[in-house]
């Protein structure tokens, strides 16, 4: 994990470095070992009030196409500056209404070590045809707490950052 002075750097630099108008707005830039993770919001299409929702939603998803192939170029020299500076691939994401589609990401593995009780519940997610392998069922479930355990998650990040704070207080800082 990261400081808060280094994510608060990182979000500065991605400010200043894309380019105007590549984004309405700047959502979020998150970072961690391998990835920093940049997504910004794009208007939404101009669509009458009476459209259905399969249409507008094909619409934002339409319009996040559009911003992809549009912005390719200019995301990529960021990103190539980025990862030269930080150490870490860039991924990028857009938000349009209500939609959020993330492109080039990074997919990192993860090794550990299961006991046989656990191993089994993997398997049995296999059996049941939610995953294709060991490694599919893994994601499954670290998505599944992810989703159940936001608020858990959140407030533990927000432990971690005042333990950071604390620590940058203490008489060996540098």
């Amino acid at each position: 994990m990261i400081t808060q002075e280094q994510e608060q750097v990182l979000r500065g630099w991605f400010a200043g470095r894309l380019p105007d108008g590549l984004f309405t707005e700047l959502l979020e830039v998150t970072v961690d070992r391998e990835e920093i993770t940049v997504v910004g919001r794009t208007p939404e299409p101009e669509l009458a009030d009476d459209v259905s929702p399969a249409e507008r939603e094909a619409a934002q998803e339409g319009r996040a196409a559009e911003f992809r192939e549009r912005t390719r170029d200019d995301r990529v020299q960021v990103a190539r500056q980025a990862e030269r500076k930080f150490g870490r691939k860039v991924s990028w994401g857009v938000e349009c209404g209500g939609l959020r589609t993330m492109f080039t990401t990074v997919s990192a593995p993860t090794m550990t070590r299961l006991r046989q009780p656990e191993r089994q519940l993997l398997d049995t997610l296999i059996a049941a045809g939610v995953a294709r392998s060991r490694s599919d069922a893994l994601a499954w479930c670290v998505r599944l707490v992810q989703r159940n355990a936001d608020t858990w998650l959140t407030d533990l990040r927000d432990s971690l950052r005042h333990v950071e704070e604390v620590r940058e207080q203490g008489p060996d800082r540098a």
